[in-house]
């Protein structure tokens, strides 16, 4: 849906309707999660994606008609349907979606849904057929602003639809070095905000890491520290120490795994890898919290370079995020896609 706002806001502004397409429920393989958006402008300008290709047509047309008509629409798309045979989804997946007219009368709220989220402010929309409601955290449906809390788009009881925009996440890397120039990017990739930490200046810089959002001078602990302290982590936040030195790494390590992270992670040869599990016994951490650690970082890809070694932690945190096995799916059987 993100991908979205600023075409249907030019369109709003504009005082053009425009067709939107949001995904409401998928089962089995299909490609695009809820909320998942394809806005067809006055244009006839196709915006975003609903299915990953496979059923973009006829969705397309669909939303023409919403635009023209005003009449919301409900379909879905799957190998069991009729219209399956012509534009089905080839991944063997089924597709839900409601079409809804974009317009003044029908989104009021539209500009100040784009600015919350332009601002990195949370927000949420409520897609009920061809209504729009914009919620934030201290008004709207109570229902709707507890999904938003938890950042989770899906259904109400009642069948709407709640689509959350909540500030990205964060990548934490600490070390300033070629390592974390190329974790920094692998982030900013997958959708993190980044911040590059490292106690010495001269290689700390901007320069040197293109790919973060913003690069800080401070011992990496105590920046940690601070940034816990003034809410500014949560439990989304992953964290790769990539200093290979004793001094940061283990203070950075004994404070990431006290608290409630995604993912921490530690470079760091095997032999490494058990003095610092040493260092951190003997500060008090237990088998629950070791256990949390994953070190040495990433999964085994063979990798060799630093862009190798970020593709390797990128899959790992991934992996964990998911459920995933890191296996490769050729040698698996049953879905591709994961059930949770």
């Amino acid at each position: 849906m993100r991908d979205v706002l600023a075409d249907l806001l030019r369109w709003w502004s504009a005082g053009e309707s425009a067709g939107l397409a949001t995904v409401t429920a998928t089962w089995s393989s299909a490609p695009r999660p809820a909320g998942a958006a394809l806005a067809v402008g006055p244009d006839g300008v196709a915006i975003g994606s609903v299915s990953g290709g496979c059923v973009e047509a006829a969705v397309y047309d669909l939303c023409l008609e919403v635009a023209e008509t005003g009449q919301a629409r409900t379909a879905r798309f799957g190998v069991a349907d009729d219209l399956a045979m012509g534009v089905g989804l080839t991944c063997g997946g089924t597709v839900e979606l409601t079409v809804g007219r974009v317009d003044a009368s029908s989104f009021p709220d539209l500009p100040a849904l784009v600015s919350a989220v332009e601002a990195d402010e949370p927000a949420a929309l409520i897609v009920d057929g061809g209504a729009f409601t914009v919620v934030f955290p201290g008004a709207g449906d109570p229902e709707a602003r507890r999904m938003l809390a938890e950042g989770r788009t899906g259904l109400l009881p009642d069948g709407r639809l709640v689509v959350s925009f909540v500030p990205a996440p964060r990548m934490l890397v600490f070390g300033a070095t070629d390592h974390a120039a190329a974790v920094a990017r692998m982030g900013a990739f997958l959708g993190y905000r980044v911040t590059v930490c490292d106690a010495r200046a001269v290689f700390a810089t901007a320069r040197r890491f293109p790919g973060a959002d913003e690069v800080v001078v401070d011992w990496p602990h105590r920046y940690l520290a601070a940034e816990d302290e003034a809410g500014r982590i949560d439990r989304r936040t992953v964290v790769c120490v990539l200093t290979h030195d004793p001094k940061f790494d283990v203070p950075t390590c004994e404070l990431a795994l006290r608290l409630d992270l995604a993912y921490v992670g530690a470079m760091g040869s095997r032999r490494t890898h058990d003095d610092r599990l040493g260092r951190l016994r003997e500060a008090g951490l237990d088998a629950a919290e070791l256990d949390r650690l994953s070190s040495p970082i990433g999964l085994d890809l063979g990798a060799r370079s630093p862009e190798e070694t970020a593709v390797s932690i990128a899959a790992e945190i991934v992996a964990l995020r998911h459920g995933g096995s890191g296996d490769r799916l050729s040698s698996r059987s049953g879905p591709v896609h994961a059930r949770h």
